[in-house]
């Protein structure tokens, strides 16, 4: 058999990787790769179903047409013969009209293939008749007798040596017309095409055209109904061959028994059924002579039709032209028919070729599926979106090379909502990071800004500080001067502390890194604070090594800040906890209180320079600005988590503070080597 006959293709630009080729897909032989359906030629069958099922006309069949062009312009000696399912693609024509379309075409002869049906259904009734202790699987379905050849090589011994009507009518017309006679077959078959070229036939049909592709050579010629006369089939004429295409066809056109008691023969169609009923025989369930099988729900429903017309109506059509002919092809029929019979050969024998590969081991199989997030039994959802019936099944193709772990759909939303959940804290860090851009953009234009300002005001504020001090002394403490002089001192002084504030956020201080007890330095800096009785502040270390390496006065100063601030933030009293925490190399130092909190549009500003939410007088607004420089000239992080809401839990302000163990330049040197 010709195996690398590329029968069905896909179109990738259209395939939307559905699976439903895959799942509707007897034979299972389309494999996703790269994200795209491929038919795989050694293990297709020709049945159709991918291109039937495919919604976006992704898949194709091969298309015929330029090689029956090149046969009759190179031969004059053609015959067409016709399925006998063809009153079903043309229910609007007259039988005579369709014979003159074709014959225009220029084929000598037009020849009913339904005549080779009741040559086959003949033999097998002498079949049945001559082996009473023999079982039979009926080989008129090409694509049948591929699946089986293919998949099911143990049943080759059971297939019907009978060819199927194709073959016979080809030989029956080469008998009477001579063995140089070029035929070509036109039916709904796409698997006629694969069985043309079998070694098995002797290449006695030239050539295969579809219905479909019968419609697109009429059409390309420009030949229709109207500018052709009538005419008849050429002899010889059928007789109930021509209701073969209908589902029990080859019983009633045999006259065999498909009676439930007898057992005689079984039929059956159908993708799914005919698959059910191979597997059945095989395991000695079906105890039947015959079993009559066919890929699509009888020929009539067959792949190669141009239009979706119902199963009803083409059964009509055919019923239909078979009772208006069967009188009178039984009439003009002569004693020559029998000796056609009994001359023409219609024997043929088939080998098997085993395609199915040793199924993988049990621990292969579960491998795969755990690498699909499937750890227990109940894992195994069996949902078929696949294309698979089974995750096993599934699981299988995959070791096969047949198939993705992709296709596998709750496999595929897991992922999706691991990489969603990645994809946020991606964003989350890059949103902080931006924000720490912009921090530092702002620190630096304003640390040249306030250097700038803080030297020009410096020296006159010196000035009117002196000057209001010395008056201050010389003048009567009770007198209206006094006071003027007392609030211009206290403005100048805060006015100098605002200098003094930029002038330390401007300057570009060294980090000074010496090992420091963490314990000592947060006791050291806690005997600094000025704190009220209604105030607690409670400590927490768990902390494996307190020796780290830091800037223990800007460290000091950074904490100062944060404590105070916290206990401005309560003025009705409350606790501050102050923890520390193990980070493999970094670690971390929280001051949380239990203040009013932060209003949650102003928490993107509060590391801004001169940015204040406290009264007049009470801020300068450059504490934390101070605190975010330090920790970043340690190559550490400040991260602030603040509840202003008491609807949504308890209000307060958390800061943490991430720096590395052993020194910022140290730490990025271990982790480059890393």
């Amino acid at each position: 058999m010709e195996t690398t006959m590329q029968l069905i293709y896909t179109e990738k630009e259209r395939c939307r990787v559905c699976y439903t080729c895959v799942r509707d897909c007897p034979a299972k032989a389309i494999r996703i790769h790269n994200g795209q359906a491929e038919v795989i030629a050694e293990r297709c069958i020709g049945c159709g179903n991918c291109v039937k099922v495919c919604s976006q006309n992704a898949k194709h069949v091969y298309n015929s047409i330029p090689e029956v062009l090149s046969l009759l312009e190179n031969s004059s000696n053609t015959a067409a013969i016709i399925a006998p399912s063809f009153p079903a693609e043309f229910p609007d024509y007259e039988p005579e009209q369709v014979v003159s379309m074709i014959r225009a075409l220029g084929f000598r002869f037009v020849n009913e293939v339904a005549f080779g049906a009741d040559l086959v259904a003949e033999q097998y009734r002498q079949l049945i008749k001559e082996n009473p202790e023999k079982r039979y699987i009926a080989t008129t379905c090409p694509a049948l007798v591929t699946y089986v050849r293919k998949y099911h090589p143990s049943l080759v011994p059971y297939l019907a040596p009978i060819v199927s009507p194709m073959i016979a009518t080809a030989r029956a017309l080469r008998q009477k017309y001579g063995h140089d006679l070029t035929i070509i077959f036109i039916g709904p078959c796409f698997a006629k095409k694969s069985e043309a070229q079998w070694e098995q036939t002797g290449n006695e049909v030239d050539g295969v055209l579809t219905f479909a592709e019968l419609r697109q050579l009429l059409e390309l010629k420009g030949i229709n109904s109207k500018d052709v006369s009538p005419d008849d089939f050429d002899p010889p004429y059928p007789d109930l061959g021509m209701i073969f295409p209908v589902t029990r066809g080859l019983v009633q056109t045999s006259r065999l028994s498909d009676n439930i008691l007898e057992g005689e023969v079984i039929a059956t169609d159908g993708k799914m059924n005919f698959v059910q009923a191979i597997k059945e025989f095989e395991k000695g369930e079906l105890q039947t002579r015959l079993l009559e099988v066919l890929c699509c729900t009888g020929c009539i429903m067959g792949p190669g039709f141009s239009k979706e017309n119902s199963y009803f109506s083409r059964r009509t059509a055919v019923s239909k032209y078979a009772d208006q002919r069967l009188k009178i092809n039984r009439e003009r029929q002569s004693e020559e028919r029998i000796q056609e019979i009994s001359a023409i050969n219609l024997n043929i024998l088939f080998k098997a070729e085993n395609l199915e590969d040793p199924l993988p081991t049990k621990e292969e199989i579960e491998t795969v599926l755990r690498r699909m997030g499937k750890e227990k039994p109940e894992d195994e959802l069996d949902c078929g979106a696949c294309g698979y019936e089974t995750c096993r099944e599934h699981a299988v193709a995959i070791l096969k090379g047949l198939a993705e772990s992709e296709m596998c759909l709750p496999y595929t939303i897991d992922r999706l909502k691991t990489s969603l959940h990645e994809l946020n804290v991606s964003h989350e860090q890059l949103a902080s990071t931006r924000q720490a851009l912009i921090n530092a953009e702002k620190l630096a234009s304003m640390g040249q800004l306030s250097a700038g300002i803080a030297h020009e005001i410096n020296n006159p504020l010196g000035v009117i500080l002196l000057y209001a001090k010395t008056m201050l002394e010389d003048c009567p403490k009770d007198s209206e001067e006094y006071l003027d002089l007392v609030m211009i001192v206290e403005q100048a002084e805060r006015c100098k502390n605002i200098v003094s504030g930029l002038l330390n956020f401007a300057r570009k201080n060294k980090v000074n890194l010496k090992p420091t007890k963490v314990r000592d330095l947060i006791d050291r800096c806690l005997k600094a604070i000025l704190k009220p009785e209604n105030i607690q502040i409670k400590v927490e270390h768990h902390l494996q090594d307190q020796s780290v390496e830091l800037d223990e006065g800007q460290i000091i100063q950074v904490l100062t800040n944060l404590i105070n601030n916290a206990i401005e933030a309560m003025p009705e009293g409350g606790t501050i906890r102050i923890k520390t925490l193990d980070q493999n190399n970094e670690w971390q130092i929280i001051v949380e209180d239990e203040g009013n909190g932060i209003p949650e549009h102003i928490l993107p500003k509060i590391f801004e320079p001169l940015f204040t939410t406290k009264k007049e007088g009470k801020g300068t607004g450059l504490g934390l600005a101070v605190a975010y420089g330090i920790i970043k000239m340690h190559h550490g992080k400040i991260d602030v988590w603040s509840n202003a809401d008491s609807a949504k839990g308890p209000t307060g302000t958390k800061f943490t503070i991430t720096l590395p163990k052993q020194g910022s330049w140290q730490t990025l040197l271990n982790g480059n080597k890393n």
